[in-house]
């Protein structure tokens, strides 16, 4: 509240709003390709705290990387810069009807590492989009799907990336989800616990854009080489017993992307079966995490040498399973575990190399956490 003697007090609004990370349980590298996908947000956030000021900016700090920004909250961003999701959003944001009438100053902290495969980006364009529909409003109905899609167009569209829909629809629908990218599209809320939950972060800064274009478009390749030689082909009814047939077809170098595509669609359905039991069996979900891993590393070649003594340190240390999360070329792992054996695997996963590694619970998605006036 700004009052003196002189003048009536004035009221600001302050709005906390909150995202958190995501990790990818089953499905990477499958979304792009129309194919499923199991993840779930962590409880690892970002944070923004926005103070109205009344002026026509928004000052954007920065806390953990030091920096600060200021927008003005009617610049249209004919033109995006690369990666530039503040603006992509505000653009996106108008079109539904969102329209910014007054500054904020806005500070933004998070414990999410970042360039580390669990989202911290996407968090962090989430965390911004449901603040500014809490303070403009917006011409569409607020749900967790509504949010996900906008940041799907926000990120993906605007700046036409090659990559899918898993990170927002993770941090908007919370929980764990299962993510079908086919058309037409839909997800479910699978779960909203799993204990034994393990994030490790390698410290080795991962390849995102670069590496996420180039399997994506080999893998298209050689789908699209299938079916001009299989017209009846369908990726979605795909099972591992026939990829001799589709083998013969493909050149060399498109055999390893075409076969992780139906290998790594196998475990996310064998997952899925799994998660839907009442009971779940970490386990067999461990052991199916394992499988999927393997693909990642031998196949798709997205690990790096510490990404792997990481996981093998956890299995040694009795871990049910583990796996690289995300693009790869460096990153996080993430790892079931028994749970009254966690400190033991996380220690060995630091021991192996780790910048850090911590136990997480699932999250229930980007929030608001308070609007009040001040």
């Amino acid at each position: 509240m700004n009052c003196n003697i002189l003048t009536q007090c004035v009221y600001v609004k302050k709005i906390t709003s909150l995202a958190p990370g995501r990790t990818c349980l089953f499905g990477d590298h499958q979304d792009y390709l129309g194919l499923p996908v199991i993840a779930c947000a962590i409880d690892r956030s970002i944070k923004l705290i926005a103070k109205e000021n009344q002026t026509d900016t928004f000052v954007l700090n920065m806390v953990d990387i030091n920096e600060i920004r200021v927008i003005n909250i009617h610049e249209a961003f004919e033109k995006l810069e690369p990666r530039d999701y503040f603006a992509s959003s505000l653009r996106v944001l108008r079109r539904y009807g969102c329209k910014p009438t007054s500054g904020y100053t806005i500070t933004i902290t998070g414990d999410i590492p970042i360039n580390s495969g669990t989202s911290s980006s996407s968090a962090l364009l989430m965390a911004w989009i449901r603040f500014l529909i809490e303070a403009f409003g917006v011409d569409h109905e607020v749900t967790p799907e509504f949010l996900s899609k906008l940041g799907y167009e926000s990120e993906v569209l605007e700046h036409g990336e090659p990559g899918g829909m898993m990170d927002h629809f993770s941090i908007g629908v919370g929980n764990i989800v299962y993510i079908n990218t086919k058309k037409p599209f839909s997800f479910n809320v699978i779960g909203t616990g799993l204990k034994g939950l393990i994030t490790g972060v390698s410290g080795v800064p991962k390849e995102t854009i670069g590496l996420l274009g180039e399997l994506k478009g080999n893998a298209l390749m050689a789908i699209d080489i299938v079916k001009q030689n299989y017209p009846q082909f369908d990726l979605n009814s795909s099972e591992i017993k026939d990829l001799d047939k589709y083998r013969n077809c493909l050149p060399d170098r498109l055999i390893p992307f075409f076969e992780a595509a139906i290998r790594n669609y196998y475990f996310t359905k064998e997952a899925f079966k799994e998660f839907e039991k009442p009971v779940l069996d970490l386990k067999k979900i461990g052991a199916l995490m394992n499988g999927h891993h393997e693909i990642l590393r031998d196949l798709l070649k997205i690990t790096v040498p510490r990404i792997d003594a990481m996981i093998n340190a956890a299995l040694k240390a009795g871990a049910y399973g583990a796996k690289i999360v995300g693009s790869g070329g460096g990153g996080s792992i993430v790892v079931i575990a028994d749970p009254k054996n966690e400190d033991g695997v996380i220690k060995a996963i630091l021991y192996a190399g780790a910048q850090e590694a911590y136990a997480v619970n699932v999250d229930p998605g980007v929030r608001i956490i308070d609007n009040i006036e001040i």
